[in-house]
């Protein structure tokens, strides 16, 4: 006698015959879907890719903006081509190029990745400051900067309580030599409060429709609510220009306050290394790493770089610029002939 288990496999054996071809159907069908998954994807445009990325290891080490902060999608191509050679590589985790005559976009990487900004806050600051007040409004300056630097290891400008300093003096230090201690004092002018001003930059970023930057201070220290995108700090860095006074102060060597201490320097080294440079601004921390938004000029053109998370700001920054003005054709031109 057959065992039961050899006796139930014999009376289910015609049932096989029905099964078989269902079986192979369905592992045909995931061949197609494996082949499909992997197989490398082609753009429909017929624009080859000029942005190179790299996935990054987490959700969690690509969001440095920490509990609001999201993952972004992956970078955009940019539809321009600098005389058909491709871009650089660069250390930076996100960059964007763009031309400002138009907001063109000419090269992108990880544009919309929520990192954190250091110093580069202050564009915001300079930019909501502007909105606020007048450069030639007078402050009795409150705040310390010997115990703001002793107590945060802020750069500052050198205030000091019952200083009578011009906004536009405050502006020169909060720009030039990055100072926290004039974030401060401008923010307590204009609104009061730190947080009442951070609420008005927050409104900024609003109106100006930037969707991944949110401000949590008006200076930049590490903070898991404060973060930006390359796209948005270079439409700041944008605006900035934008505003004659304020364009003129970030493309100044050195300024002289009026006070008995001494002339307050720039910190960007773009300026007067860079052929055309015009500004903006530069910014460290240790959880942001260098970060830059830089702008220069050249045959006619304006064109604006932001890097965020760099190991060198100033290379990065340097070969983006050069390449994109390696065309001697504007992209705004070239959406102008279009339309």
């Amino acid at each position: 006698m057959r065992p039961p288990e050899h006796w139930h496999l014999r009376r289910r054996q015609p049932r096989r015959r029905w099964r078989r071809p269902a079986a192979l159907g369905a592992f045909a069908l995931l061949l197609v879907v494996l082949a499909f998954r992997c197989w490398p994807s082609g753009g429909s445009s017929g624009h080859s890719e000029t942005v190179r990325s790299q996935a990054p290891a987490s959700a969690a080490e690509s969001c440095a903006g920490g509990g609001n902060c999201v993952q972004a999608p992956a970078p955009t191509p940019a539809d321009f081509s600098a005389g058909n050679l491709p871009p650089p590589a660069i250390g930076g985790r996100a960059a964007v190029v763009i031309e400002d005559a138009c907001d063109g976009l000419l090269f992108s990487h990880s544009p919309d990745l929520q990192l954190p900004p250091a110093s580069l806050t202050k564009i915001a600051t300079a930019l909501v400051a502007a909105d606020h007040a007048q450069l030639s409004d007078m402050v009795y300056v409150q705040v310390n900067s010997a115990l703001l630097s002793q107590s945060t290891g802020s750069s500052v400008m050198g205030l000091e309580p019952g200083m009578r300093l011009s906004m536009r003096d405050l502006l020169y230090g909060l720009l030039l030599p990055s100072g926290n201690d004039a974030a401060v004092e401008i923010a307590q002018q204009v609104a009061v409060t730190v947080p009442a001003f951070v609420s008005l930059m927050n409104a900024k970023a609003q109106a100006m429709g930037l969707q991944n930057t949110h401000f949590a201070n008006p200076h930049g220290l590490d903070d898991t609510n404060h973060y930006t995108s390359a796209r948005d700090i270079a439409e700041l860095g944008r605006a900035l220009l934008a505003n004659p006074e304020l364009a003129a102060i970030v493309r100044t060597k050195t300024y002289q306050p009026a006070w008995t201490g001494p002339a307050v320097w720039n910190g960007n080294e773009m300026l007067g290394a860079y052929p055309g440079a015009i500004g903006v601004k530069i910014g460290y921390t240790e959880k942001a790493g260098q970060t830059i938004v830089a702008a220069a000029q050249r045959n006619g053109r304006t064109l604006i770089v932001s890097v965020l998370a760099s190991p060198d700001r100033y290379g990065d920054a340097t070969k983006l610029l050069d390449w994109a003005f390696a065309s001697t054709t504007s992209v705004c031109t070239s959406e102008a002939s279009a339309r």
